[in-house]
């Protein structure tokens, strides 16, 4: 049950998520996001980068309207607005993810 949302930007223009999508840490975040199908802690977000570098990469995918923080039992974790981003821009999470597992699975 969530102790507190952060209120999620509307998702923004296309060039503005892709913009967000075309790092490789945020594309990342939104991989494991995508693929576990609920909101995770931070820390099992990213791999080598500290804390405050990821933290600056969340505020980028959430400015952008793809993610939205939120605090659950006292703990942080991210939620990727898959159906919000679906609706505003049809397809696109499906097929970047769908892109970024392939080349994950060929590593």
């Amino acid at each position: 049950m969530a102790d507190d949302t952060v209120t999620a930007a509307p998702v923004a223009p296309l060039q503005q998520v892709l913009a967000a999508l075309q790092d490789p840490v945020r594309l990342e975040v939104v991989r494991r996001l995508y693929n576990a199908g609920a909101a995770l802690q931070c820390g099992a977000l990213y791999d080598g980068i500290n804390k405050s570098t990821a933290t600056h990469h969340f505020k980028i995918l959430r400015e952008a309207g793809v993610t939205e923080r939120l605090v659950l039992d006292g703990l942080t974790h991210q939620r990727l607005r898959r159906e919000e981003v679906d609706i505003a821009l049809p397809g696109l999470l499906d097929s970047v993810v769908r892109s970024a597992n392939r080349q994950a699975d060929a590593s």
